[in-house]
């Protein structure tokens, strides 16, 4: 394996959990996949998981990014992103989307 493969415990997992009864399935795949886009190579995984009852939840690690009702709604990726990059760079300039 090398480097730029290198996975594991110094490279923090986040996981998005959402709502099957609600269809959210779509909104979590797209979030997943911007992360993956903007942080491939500063995140070791980020993991769509199931669960009910109306639940919209982002986390990195252990820190509480996002969740549904307590933020009102669903983050807009901007948002996601920037406070992603605030967890895990908070000087890394995240180009069009800090200036937009």
């Amino acid at each position: 394996m090398t480097a730029a493969c290198a996975t594991g415990p110094d490279r923090p997992r986040v996981a998005i959990t959402y709502c099957t009864q609600c269809n959210w399935l779509l909104r979590a795949a797209w979030m997943a996949q911007e992360l993956l886009s903007t942080f491939r190579d500063d995140l070791g995984e980020v993991a769509l998981v199931p669960a009910s009852g109306g639940l919209f939840r982002i986390t990195l690690g252990d820190a509480l990014l996002w969740e549904r009702v307590r933020d009102g709604g669903f983050p807009d990726v901007k948002t996601l992103k920037q406070r992603v990059r605030d967890h895990l760079d908070p000087a890394r300039d995240l180009g069009h989307i800090d200036r937009s």
